[in-house]
């Protein structure tokens, strides 16, 4: 767990369309282009390891642009292969908002950013009240099925509200503006009723059939 001072002001950032992280979650990543590996590189010889990640905002037609919110994640599980590429685990620290990207002398990007606003992500694990597990459940299997996607249901019932929403939030296949609209969800009963949203949305394929409220 770390804490609000801990969080540096200045984070290199990994702008990745469709890679979403989200606190207290893991994403697993394959680094292999040579200015991300002196990223990571760089990240590891800091006491936080910090990596930002962030979505570009294709909305404004410029794919150098970034989205204001991202999230942080500590490097928490790294292998090296043996042709110099690196597989890593990013833990999902804290949302963070960009100020200013800054000017480097560094191949990757890194941005000046504040962490305020999102201090429930450096708190405890969220619980979602008004979670009907068992009709959210029914809606994922009809999903599932209408993609021909498998999974452990077992797991999925078992797993506590935060696990499974953030979870499948993040590996879902959704456009980079819906995975944005999931990161910036303010508590996890708006990021459920977004991802049931698209869920929704993409099993409609434009009509109105399914409807989850």
């Amino acid at each position: 767990m770390m804490h609000p001072a801990d969080l540096p002001e200045t984070i290199s950032v990994f702008p990745l369309p469709g890679a979403l992280l989200l606190p207290r979650s893991r994403l697993p990543l394959h680094v292999f282009e040579p200015r991300y590996l002196q990223m990571l590189d760089d990240a590891l010889k800091t006491s936080g390891r910090l990596i930002g990640m962030v979505q570009p905002n294709t909305c404004q037609g410029d794919e150098t642009k970034l989205h204001q919110i991202g999230c942080a994640g500590r490097v928490t599980q790294f292998s090296e292969t043996e042709d110099g590429r690196y597989l890593i685990t990013l833990t999902g620290i804290s949302r963070f908002r960009v100020k200013t990207e800054l000017e480097s002398f560094t191949p990757y990007r890194r941005a000046s950013v504040c962490w305020g606003g999102f201090d429930r992500d450096l708190g405890k694990v969220e619980v979602d009240d008004g979670f009907d597990r068992t009709r959210f459940l029914q809606l994922l299997e009809r999903f599932f099925s209408s993609r021909q996607l498998s999974t452990d249901w077992e797991t999925m019932k078992d797993a506590d509200d935060e696990l499974l929403v953030n979870s499948l939030s993040m590996m879902l296949e959704f456009d980079p503006e819906e995975k944005q609209a999931l990161l910036e969800a303010p508590c996890l009963r708006t990021r459920r009723e977004t991802l049931v949203t698209l869920i929704e949305f993409a099993m409609r394929g434009g009509s109105d059939e399914e409807t989850l409220q």
